[in-house]
């Protein structure tokens, strides 16, 4: 009888997803303990150029001649926003796309190789460069064409997502997925890291509120974010209920039994 219970006991509780398992921001064991409004810094690296990364560049002079030349068409602000709305990447056929050989192909300048780089030594890369042509006071802005990421595995909207912004945390990007479904294994996410030099795997875990002081609290472009399922997802399966509860419906009928015949 006492196995009988313990079996039924095990099994209900393999079926069940504890609130540990699903709530952010907590304070895990043998992490450095974050209280409520306590004040944290952020130590951010700079992101270094790379393959495939796309740039939007604007150059502004007193030169008619390189200012027409950096002028981006990007088709008026309500081609931006359908853009935007429509998930498109409008930055994919105007802005500046880093070739294999970590090269860009800049109107006047020609060839300039800035893989490894990063966005402020670009800049100035490109105003050495322009000194070489014209001596003037440029106005120079370089930054990302938004931050690409995929996240797939146990999210309810899975898929490909460009945010045009400067920074973008790991929960806003989990956000545009819809948040983790009720099986995802928040405790061991798994970020594809691109790098210069190839791809890293990281393992992270969100439930620790440590995660905000970890460097993969920000997403990179091109991050590959997968939500592993929990083992209890098989047993939610739907193809599965109508067997789980037949099992439970037997073996509540096989105790109710045997409480019957021993008490008798």
């Amino acid at each position: 009888m006492r196995r009988i219970l313990f079996l039924f006991i095990s099994f209900s509780s393999f079926s069940c997803v504890s609130n540990e398992a699903l709530v952010y921001f907590q304070n895990i064991e043998n992490s450095p303990e974050l209280v409520d409004n306590q004040l944290i810094s952020y130590e951010i690296a700079d992101y270094q150029l790379q393959f495939n990364d796309i740039l939007n560049i604007e150059v502004k002079s007193s030169i008619d001649f390189i200012n027409s030349a950096f002028s981006a068409d990007l088709q008026g602000s309500q081609g931006m926003q359908a853009g935007i709305q429509g998930g498109g990447d409008i930055y994919y056929m105007n802005g500046y796309s880093i070739n294999r050989k970590g090269e860009i192909e800049l109107p006047i300048l020609g060839i300039i190789s800035i893989e490894g780089l990063t966005l402020d030594e670009t800049k100035e890369l490109i105003r050495e460069k322009l000194l070489n042509i014209a001596d003037d006071d440029f106005f120079i802005k370089v930054k990302l064409g938004g931050i690409r990421y995929s996240i797939l595995g146990e999210v309810n909207s899975p898929g490909k997502f460009t945010v045009l912004q400067d920074r973008l945390t790991i929960f806003e990007a989990l956000a545009q997925a819809g948040d983790f479904t009720s099986f995802a294994k928040r405790d061991e996410i798994i970020i594809l890291r691109q790098y210069p030099t190839g791809t890293k795997i990281h393992r992270i875990n969100l439930l620790d509120r440590a995660i905000i002081t970890s460097p993969y609290y920000f997403v990179q472009t091109n991050d590959q974010i997968y939500a592993q399922p929990l083992k209890q997802r098989e047993f939610a399966r739907s193809e599965n209920a109508s067997q789980s509860i037949l099992i439970i419906s037997s073996v509540m009928t096989s105790l109710l039994l045997l409480v019957n015949f021993f008490t008798n």
